[in-house]
Order: C-alpha cells, then sequence, then structure tokens
C-alpha cells in the first residue's frame, strides 16, 4: 500500500504542470499552452513521425521521455527558448527540481524517470536526439499555425531559431528541413527578423 501511496502522491503532485504556461499559443492563437498539453503533443508526434528519426528509436523510451522532460519545472518554471537572461541557472533550478518530484515516486520508478530526464538532457542518445527534435519541431508548427504569432510578440530572429536547433537534424534531417522551410517562410511574412 506504501508504494501506491507514493504513486498516487505523485500522479497528484505532476496535476501542477498543467498550470505551467509556456510562450507557444495553440494552433488557433486563442490561448498559450501549458506544460502537459506540449507533453501530450510530443507522445503523439513521437507515435507519428518515428519513420524520421536518423536512427532507429525504441518508443517505449521516447514517449516516456517527452511525458516526463518537463516536470521539473513544476518547481523551475518555464524558461522560453529564446531568453537568454532566463536560461542562466536553469540547470541548477531543474536539477534542483528534479531531485524533489523524482524521489516522491517508489525508489525503482524515481530512479527510471530521472535517468529518463538525464539522458534527454545529455542528447546522447538517438532516443533523446529524437525526443529534442520534437520538442523543437512543435513549437515551430504552432508558431506556423498560428500566423507566427509568439516569435512576432517576442522579435525572434532567424540567428535565435537556428542556435536553438542546431542539433536537431542530429536526430531527423529531414524534419530539420521541413523546419527550415517554415522559418523561411515566416521571414518572408515578417515574423521572423532576417539576421
Amino acid at each position: 500500500m506504501e508504494r501506491l501511496k507514493k504513486q498516487m502522491g505523485f500522479i497528484v503532485e505532476v496535476d501542477k504542470v498543467k498550470k505551467i504556461i509556456r510562450q507557444t499559443y495553440l494552433a488557433d492563437s486563442s490561448r498559450k499552452e501549458n506544460d502537459a498539453e506540449h507533453s501530450w503533443h510530443l507522445a503523439l508526434m513521437a507515435v507519428l513521425l518515428k519513420e524520421y528519426a536518423n536512427e532507429e528509436v525504441d518508443l517505449a523510451k521516447v514517449i516516456p521521455m517527452v511525458l516526463i522532460h518537463d516536470l521539473v519545472e513544476i518547481d523551475a518554471g518555464d524558461t522560453y527558448a529564446y531568453d537568454a537572461a532566463g536560461a542562466a541557472g536553469k540547470r541548477e533550478r531543474e536539477t534542483k527540481a528534479a531531485d524533489r518530484i523524482f524521489a516522491l515516486l517508489p525508489e525503482d520508478q524515481g530512479s527510471w524517470f530521472r535517468a529518463l530526464w538525464e539522458e534527454f538532457e545529455a542528447y546522447e542518445t538517438a532516443e533523446a536526439k529524437f525526443a529534442h527534435v520534437l520538442d523543437n519541431c512543435q513549437p515551430l508548427l504552432l508558431n506556423d499555425a498560428s500566423d507566427g504569432l509568439s516569435w512576432s510578440e517576442h522579435g525572434v530572429r532567424k540567428s535565435q531559431i537556428y542556435k536553438r536547433n542546431e542539433r536537431t537534424a542530429d536526430g531527423s534531417r529531414e524534419i530539420w528541413e521541413y523546419m527550415k522551410e517554415l522559418v523561411d517562410k515566416h521571414i518572408r511574412l515578417g515574423h521572423v527578423i532576417n539576421e
């Protein structure tokens, strides 16, 4: 019963991820998405887009990885992709959050989730590279669907997008090529600053 209590407590605790608001708008521009919606979207994308991974990936690892990758933001908060000042100290904040949040689970599950989160952060395995492709591609797709709304609001530059995605092709060359076409489209439309 103690194991079940810990698991249920964790499930209730991570409900807080629904309150973490990101800077990316929903496709219809009606509001900004939350971390739970983002993670669900990535899990679905993993299933649909697996064929575009540069290497064979294990969905039994990728799906839980993308579902838990932002749980640390419950404590650490969301850092906008192009916020250099906010990125300062991000790793330290997120590591401290991982220590607390994953420790709520029974030890075996907490260790597994922590290892998945660390693997995602390390960006070395085929699964982590593919998970990052999804994490970077999803906001681009929503920015495209919402007519570049978030990019326009934040004055995002092409160089910022390319810097954030400098390793995206490591996980999927095809998806990165598609993403570059979207960026070019929004440069032409004036939603992304070309420099």
